[in-house]
């Protein structure tokens, strides 16, 4: 029995996100793969930072596809950070998307999220904490993280470096407890050029990470964004912020690093939130002074490549994967006539997400009992298979 085979056929029976089925079932929409893989090489290679926006119906394979770039930038050397919006992660709340994001960032290869442990390594005197000193002292908006790292690199209490590494991921240090600590190890008061605001600098961090991922060896940094339709979900106002904060990420400053991020959202949100709210017209009105960059972004959605529904032929070629690995799981041989089993599939419903998981009922039932409701083996196998390509039943039947 294939664990990991067993693995796939599992997430895909339930339709939670896997990014061992991104993996391995990859081959489908080779053009829009086709542009993530020329995007993340350009990242990569020349430190360009960008993003995209994609649609599709529910059910469409948006998720599947964000996974599936995961083990693409995965295998790139590049980390990785996988976040769904919801009530607890409002995308107008930057300082709280950050801290999701930390808290779901993988570095290449790692099955679990987690990469500060790494700065535990860095000495004060290393040539990468020089060139993270002297980029945030220099070039981000606040010398907050300047002193939180200086402090960090050089303090011996534990208790200090947890609450600086915490600071790092989002939870940020008090200025009165990083002044102290200063102060203890210093010797001389710490004045921060600016009181550090977690709603206007937040950018800071991100900007921070980006730099420190590529001084530790790593080729950039791919975010990715599912269900942004929630967005819609929002007030008004916060819609607004929302939709600047996604312009960061889309058209970033020179602050952020070879670091591209990928939205994934409905396709009805064009027609639900920016027309039916009248979005432009509320920005308009909103902000009459200030309509950049919220109104590119609302037209970037508008203009955001749409998934297709996958033709009979690539479905064909998921259902045959699928089928492979079913026997893989299960340990038998399902040489099954591959149109017979596409047509039944193709009649289960119109989402994806459906056909694939009929496909599985269907080898399930027929791994088990012999049929499946209307479908017998004797329908199913080739003609040219003899009886010893059914599986062995007689357990079920044994006391």
């Amino acid at each position: 029995m294939d664990m990991e085979a067993r693995r796939v056929i599992e997430a895909l029976r339930s339709g939670v996100p896997s990014r061992a089925v991104g993996q391995y079932f990859s081959d489908a929409r080779p053009q829009i793969m086709k542009v993530i893989s020329d995007s993340l090489d350009d990242t990569a290679q020349n430190g360009r930072s960008g993003g995209m926006l994609i649609s599709g119906r529910y059910g469409e394979g948006k998720t599947h596809l964000l996974n599936a770039a995961f083990n693409m930038a995965s295998d790139n050397n590049m980390v990785v950070s996988y976040l769904s919006l919801g009530k607890e992660t409002p995308f107008d709340k930057l300082s709280t998307v950050y801290q999701k994001l930390i808290q779901n960032t993988y570095l290449p290869k790692r099955e679990q999220p987690g990469f500060l442990s790494l700065l535990e390594s860095m000495s004060a005197n290393s040539p990468a904490a020089a060139d993270l000193m002297l980029f945030a002292g220099k070039e981000l908006q606040t010398d907050k993280l300047y002193y939180v790292l200086q402090t960090y690199l050089n303090t011996e209490d534990q208790d200090e470096r947890f609450s600086l590494l915490s600071d790092m991921e989002g939870d940020f240090v008090a200025a009165a407890d990083l002044k102290r600590a200063y102060k203890r190890i210093f010797g001389k008061s710490l004045k921060l050029s600016q009181n550090f605001s977690k709603t206007k600098h937040s950018w800071d961090y991100f900007a921070f990470m980006s730099r420190l991922f590529t001084k530790l060896g790593y080729r950039g940094w791919l975010i990715l964004i599912d269900e942004a339709e929630l967005i819609g979900k929002l007030g008004k106002k916060a819609r607004i912020r929302a939709y600047e904060n996604m312009a960061g990420f889309l058209y970033p400053n020179n602050t952020l690093e070879s670091c591209y991020t990928i939205f994934a959202m409905s396709s009805s949100y064009a027609e639900e939130v920016i027309d039916k709210k009248r979005e432009f017209e509320n920005l308009e009105l909103s902000q009459p002074d200030r309509q950049e960059p919220a109104k590119t972004v609302l037209n970037r959605i508008l203009s955001a490549p749409q998934l297709q529904p996958l033709t009979a032929d690539e479905i064909a070629q998921i259902i045959n994967r699928i089928r492979e690995f079913h026997g893989r799981a299960y340990d038998w041989n399902p040489d099954i006539d591959s149109a017979k089993l596409r047509d039944k599939v193709m009649g289960s419903g119109f989402l994806l997400r459906t056909r694939l998981r009929s496909a599985i009922e269907i080898l399930d039932q027929l791994y088990q009992y012999g049929e499946a409701g209307d479908l017998k083996v004797g329908q199913l196998f080739e003609e040219n298979l003899n009886d010893e390509s059914v599986p062995d039943l007689g357990f079920l039947t044994e006391e």
